[in-house]
């Protein structure tokens, strides 16, 4: 049996976007403290310049360019005009699921 998500593109129905990590360590490489708090400055906020969203998260801006760089190589943030940063949805679930070993 398929997932709820697979019946509904199926069917044409819209799901909101999401980006799925391969294995936990990949998660947690990807989404250190620093990129997840550049994603949550960002969500709903609109279209932001490195100095302003360096700013907000209380870091050097060299270390926020260097993490923004990253999340929009992945596709996780884009880059608009002029250079401005954007996370265009306003909130960020994470779902995490283990199984036990068998």
């Amino acid at each position: 049996m398929g997932y709820k998500s697979d019946r509904l593109l199926e069917r044409d129905i819209p799901q909101p976007p999401r980006y799925l990590f391969t294995t936990q360590e990949d998660l947690l490489d990807t989404l250190t403290s620093h990129r997840f708090a550049i994603l949550k400055a960002l969500a709903g906020a609109g279209p932001l310049d490195l100095g302003e969203l360096a700013r907000r998260v209380g870091r050097d801006l060299s270390e926020v360019q260097a993490d923004a760089q990253r999340l929009s190589t992945i596709g996780l943030i884009d880059k608009a005009e002029g250079g401005m940063l954007h996370f265009p949805y306003d909130a960020i679930d994470i779902h995490l699921g283990w199984r036990a070993a068998a």
